[in-house]
């Protein structure tokens, strides 16, 4: 690792434990027949793309050291703020979702001869590589996440199965089927968020305030309910968004069995869909892309455009700028972080 790698990650690490981190909420909903989840995604910019990723790509982490590398088997459409291949959530062609949340006190196996591989990145790896929440929970292990910030994250697929992975103490712990009894994750450790919502149970209150424990146990009690499931996805998400600095900036519902995804965002509430399969997955073909902050509503497909490196720079800029603990990034690492993907990624298919 070079020195002046080591110097940013010790300032970006000095920042980070003086301010809060992204207080973004995951909920699965309860609805008989159908796999659907809301996410929360609260940051300090609004900023952000829609991403086509394509199946047939070579991969390459961007660690410095023992960088994992990968071959796409499917293809992904993700929401991202801090470049190409390093998104906060998104969803697969088979149904595979996958969102991340700020959790304090995680702390990530240390070196060893796994290939390693950043904490944003991670996300892309299992989108590319993983069918279902099991096969995820099977292979969680197979590379290393080499990073000093705090997430933990929850995956769900079309079948309606779901886990929360969290990195306690150095070591991977899953949590599915029976010791996952909520399918939901804010910011706290999952034992600690079920701890908190038995006792609710126990008082029959509604929690009001927009702590992390509050947000879980208020949106827990939300996810079951009549009427239209998106309309009550959105409703649950409201309830559970949180407001100043970091607020929230996109909510998302995945209707994970008919493989369409719905948003809104801070800068335009009008909610907009689109359906996974309607894209071109093929690596032959232009990677596509979407403005986050673009006005508009309802389907989008036909509105995303050819990819581009200057709007995937711009988007990566906005964040790093507006982001804390990213702020201090030289010009030159914005621009080593932004162009890496293009200049290591391509299409490995030859028949």
């Amino acid at each position: 690792m070079t020195t002046r790698s080591v110097a940013t990650i010790a300032w970006a690490f000095a920042v980070l434990i003086a301010t809060p981190g992204f207080t973004c909420t995951t909920l699965c909903l309860v609805e008989k027949g159908r796999a659907l989840v809301g996410y929360n995604y609260d940051a300090w910019a609004s900023e952000g793309l829609v991403l086509v990723n394509k199946r047939g790509t070579s991969k390459k982490s961007r660690v410095e050291q023992g960088a994992a590398s990968w071959t796409a088997r499917y293809g992904s459409v993700t929401f991202n703020q801090f470049g190409r291949d390093r998104p906060s959530s998104g969803v697969n062609e088979k149904g595979l979702m996958v969102s991340l949340m700020w959790v304090d006190g995680a702390r990530y196996p240390p070196a060893d001869d796994r290939p390693a591989i950043g904490f944003l990145e991670w996300i892309q790896y299992h989108l590319d590589n993983h069918a279902s929440v099991a096969e995820v929970v099977t292979n969680a292990e197979a590379v290393r996440i080499a990073s000093a910030f705090p997430l933990h994250y929850l995956f769900a697929d079309a079948s309606g199965d779901a886990a929360v992975i969290e990195f306690l103490d150095g070591k991977a712990v899953a949590y599915r089927g029976e010791t996952l009894p909520v399918k939901a994750l804010a910011n706290s450790t999952y034992a600690d968020s079920i701890a908190a919502f038995e006792a609710a149970k126990r008082t029959g209150e509604m929690p009001t305030s927009h702590s992390s424990l509050d947000r879980f146990v208020r949106g827990a009690m939300l996810v079951s309910g009549d009427g239209d499931p998106i309309a009550r996805g959105f409703a649950a998400l409201a309830a559970v968004a949180s407001p100043g600095i970091t607020s929230t900036r996109w909510s998302i519902v995945y209707d994970l069995g008919a493989s369409v995804v719905y948003f809104r965002t801070d800068t335009n509430e009008a909610i907009r869909r689109f359906t996974v399969q309607s894209f071109d997955f093929s690596c032959r073909t232009p990677m596509k892309m979407f403005d986050v902050t673009a006005p508009g509503s309802g389907d989008v497909a036909s509105a995303f455009v050819d990819y581009s490196r200057a709007a995937n720079r711009a988007v990566l800029e906005a964040s790093y700028t507006k982001t804390p603990f990213a702020r201090g990034t030289s010009d030159t690492e914005r621009t080593a972080a932004a162009d890496h993907a293009d200049a290591t990624s391509a299409c490995a298919v030859t028949d």
